[in-house]
């Protein structure tokens, strides 16, 4: 299936006599005949929805549509891109842990990390993303359990060398995570470049039309967490029955346990309306992302040729040093 007909077809498949429309299901609680069935569903035995925090049938639907759009095993929606980055990290860290991250990130994930991660305990060292390996593997410790990184800068417009980050992170044998909030899955698909982890905030260009805050994490099911790094994912969770992520959920080890511990706890959760909207703006994903591309690179063209104009920022420019990595990573670099 090609991704213009995922944006539209992808999470959602009505039956006969079934809206036509993804349905907004407002309601915090659901309905089951026995104790017994309630029981299943929160022992993590059976599947289905039994609180709103936890999952929704209108979330469950726009979370298959992005896994399916980026490429992975499983996805959960948050109330916010702040949220996501949060979970992503605290999900693999806890204190006395230590991330590595670009500099080059978003001005509120850069705060999130250089200052809140402090007061869990959570260190984080910031790297120049231009640098050699060799040079970016001076930063890692014993402790380093994450990279991070995104895959175009906000606001700078940086083109982060996923290849690279990939290599570094694997080589220590730890997750990397990319936030792919700017080129969506339109123009890059990061798991195909080797990120474990993927992130948006999905009130930028997913949504499209500035009217539902939100954020989502897309887990790749590819790092393995039974390396020995991380024994909250191969040891008894005691605050959720002694379930052992790696044996009872496999590939999906990640983003379940971000779902039934992390969500569970910190409460981030999108409402239903909220993930409603988000999936109206992901019918337009690619055309929107077309026109915004076009249009940008029209307007980066226009000033950079205009005399009183001392200088341009836009990676597509034949007068900046990235085009080449750009062009090796993102899917429609015609159109960028």
């Amino acid at each position: 299936m090609k991704i213009e007909t995922k944006c539209i077809q992808s999470g959602y498949t009505p039956k006969n006599g079934e809206p036509r429309v993804l349905p907004i299901v407002q309601s915090t609680t659901y309905k089951y005949s026995t104790a017994e069935q309630m029981g299943d569903l929160f022992d993590l035995k059976d599947n289905g929805f039994f609180y709103t925090r936890l999952a929704n049938p209108t979330a469950d639907a726009v979370e298959k549509k992005i896994t399916d759009l980026e490429g992975g095993v499983g996805a959960m929606l948050t109330s916010a891109g702040q949220a996501a980055s949060l979970i992503a990290i605290m999900n693999i860290c806890q204190a006395g842990d230590h991330v590595v991250s670009a500099t080059t990130i978003y001005g509120g994930t850069f705060n999130l990390f250089a200052v809140t991660l402090k007061k869990f305990g959570i260190d984080v060292t910031f790297v120049d993303q231009t640098a050699d390996i060799e040079e970016l593997q001076k930063a890692f410790k014993p402790n380093t359990k994450a990279v991070f990184g995104e895959t175009l800068a906000n606001p700078s417009l940086e083109v982060l060398d996923l290849e690279k980050f990939a290599t570094l992170a694997h080589n220590n044998n730890v997750p990397f995570i990319v936030d792919n909030t700017f080129p969506t899955p339109v123009l890059c698909r990061p798991i195909e470049w080797g990120a474990d982890i993927v992130t948006h905030s999905t009130s930028k260009y997913m949504d499209g039309h500035a009217v539902a805050l939100g954020g989502v994490i897309v887990d790749s099911g590819n790092f393995n967490w039974a390396n020995g790094k991380f024994p909250e994912f191969t040891e008894p969770d005691e605050s959720y029955h002694g379930v052992v992520y790696t044996e009872a959920f496999g590939k999906a080890a990640f983003i379940t346990k971000a779902r039934v511990q992390m969500m569970r706890d910190l409460g981030c959760a999108p409402a239903p309306m909220n993930c409603f909207l988000l999936n109206l703006g992901l019918e337009t994903l690619c055309l929107r992302i077309e026109r915004h591309s076009e249009n940008a690179q029209k307007v980066a063209e226009y000033l950079e040729a205009n005399p009183k104009i001392e200088w341009v920022n836009y990676p597509v420019l034949k007068t900046t040093n990235i085009t080449n990595l750009l062009k090796s990573t993102f899917q429609r670099v015609a159109v960028v």
